[in-house]
C-alpha cells in the first residue's frame, strides 16, 4: 500500500501530544497508546469493541474496520 509516511508521522506525533505531560528533569513524556477517552468514543459508536481490559489491542467491529480503511485512505493516501 502507498501512503504518505511524512503524514502518518505527524498524525501521530499530534496523537502523543494529546496525552503530554511534564516530568521533572525528564522532560515532556507522552503515553504511547491510545487515549482512554478517544478509545471509549469508537466504543460508544460501534466501531471498537469495549477497551476497558488487560488485553494491549482492541477488536474493531466490521463497520469499524471500514471507517478506519476510509479514513486511513482519506487522510494519508500520498
Amino acid at each position: 500500500m502507498d501512503y504518505d509516511r511524512d503524514k502518518l508521522d505527524e498524525a501521530v506525533l499530534a496523537l502523543l501530544y494529546l496525552n503530554i505531560w511534564e516530568e521533572g528533569d525528564w522532560g515532556a513524556r507522552a503515553w504511547k497508546g491510545m487515549p482512554w477517552e478517544a478509545t471509549d468514543r469508537l466504543f460508544e459508536k460501534g466501531l471498537i469493541g469495549d477497551p476497558k481490559s488487560k488485553a494491549k489491542s482492541v477488536v474493531l467491529t466490521e463497520e469499524g474496520q471500514r471507517a478506519a480503511e476510509e479514513a486511513f485512505q482519506r487522510i494519508f493516501r500520498s
